[in-house]
């Protein structure tokens, strides 16, 4: 085992998750590579040294450049504003130094393009922060749709909806501005990664994207409440996704449905430790869905809990997540989702809102 010196940036919502990740993630998958928290950064000193005392790091900082730059920092872990991204992963990359970006990648396609331009320039591992197609159960249905279960895929639906701003009442905050902030750049990229990790490329988007509530207490609002896209995916397969803020009843409504030739699959994640599998190999009169509790015989599940249909969390996709770029380090070789398919994403979300500007399907490798 080889200690290795982490730093991450914010201590907020995500930058708790990765330091607990990063605190947890050696016991818990037995890494090569253990961490040592050794540096986190937030907007202040007051909440920096608020964040090292609650978190266990050794130091603390407010100055990004200052944790970036130190010797004792080895990898890096971006949970800042996007509009931070850029900046800070160029500057970690350039030392050498690995580094985990929280998605979106980068405020606009321009930035998350100059973050793989030098991230393949710096030849250093780099990795989206993409968790959770992460879940044992979805990394079950990519195997069974790899493996040819369902047979060969004509159709996928997937959505991504929450309903944190379903009451109008809800007062205008951060999230009400900038299209970074919108259900596109918040909410979307995670579902079309999912589709890009289960299906494969798109080439082609149609959406329609809205605003529902264009003024809150507070303000007016200048990003997107929800949207929904046709896709068709490079290999021929046919597709519609949704996303949206509003979507009252809904907590964490990362949800898909894939039809093929001989069967189909189904999750949600607000059941997350379940899929719903239906074969058409079955007799007619017991054909139907079954459900299938994770367990230690699906992928990354057995180093959590012995007990099949115990479960996993919302917490554990983030440790799944570190293993992965802990492992990318020790090996010096890339490991899915790198800078690249967080860029993929972003373009794809480009695509979509010039269809919905233009009313017109849009070819995504023309972004």
């Amino acid at each position: 085992m080889t200690a290795i010196g982490i730093g991450i940036l914010g201590g907020g919502y995500m930058g708790k998750a990765h330091s607990v990740a990063m605190a947890a993630v050696g016991a818990v998958f037995n890494t090569t590579l253990r961490p040592r928290l050794e540096m986190i950064c937030a907007s202040t000193p007051e909440s920096a040294e608020r964040y090292r005392k609650a978190y266990g790091f050794a130091r603390a900082t407010a100055d990004w450049r200052a944790l970036v730059n130190d010797p004792k920092v080895q990898a890096i872990v971006i949970a800042t504003p996007q509009e931070t991204h850029k900046e800070i992963a160029e500057a970690a990359l350039t030392l050498g130094k690995p580094v985990l970006c929280e998605k979106p990648l980068g405020a606009s396609i321009t930035e998350s393009a100059a973050m793989v331009a030098a991230a393949e320039r710096a030849g250093v591992v780099n990795m989206t922060g993409f968790n959770y197609i992460r879940t044992p159960a979805s990394q079950f249905a990519r195997k069974l749709i790899a493996d040819g279960v369902i047979g060969d895929v004509t159709w996928f639906r997937g959505e991504h909806t929450e309903d944190f701003y379903a009451d109008p009442e809800a007062p205008a905050t951060w999230r009400t501005t900038g299209m970074a902030n919108g259900t596109m750049g918040d909410l979307a990229p995670h579902m079309i990664n999912a589709a890009l990790a289960l299906i494969g490329p798109i080439d082609q988007v149609m959406a329609d994207v809205e605003t529902v509530h264009k003024t809150r207490p507070g303000g007016a609002v200048t990003n997107d409440d929800h949207a929904q896209m046709m896709c068709r995916f490079a290999n021929g397969v046919m597709g519609h996704m949704y996303f949206s803020r509003v979507a009252t009843g809904r907590k964490m409504g990362y949800a898909y449905e894939i039809t093929g030739t001989k069967g189909a699959i189904r999750f949600d994640q607000e059941d997350q430790n379940a899929i719903w599998l239906y074969s058409m190999d079955e007799p007619e009169a017991t054909r139907g869905f079954r459900k299938i509790l994770t367990g230690p015989a699906h992928p990354d599940y057995k180093p959590f809990c012995l007990g099949p249909g115990h479960g996993t969390g919302y917490q554990d996709q983030i440790i799944i997540e570190a293993k992965d770029f802990l492992e990318a380090i020790a090996n010096k070789q890339n490991k899915w989702p790198t800078f690249k398919d967080g860029h993929d994403v972003n373009r794809i979300v480009a695509a979509a809102l010039a269809s919905s500007d233009s009313k017109s399907w849009q070819d995504v490798n023309a972004f």
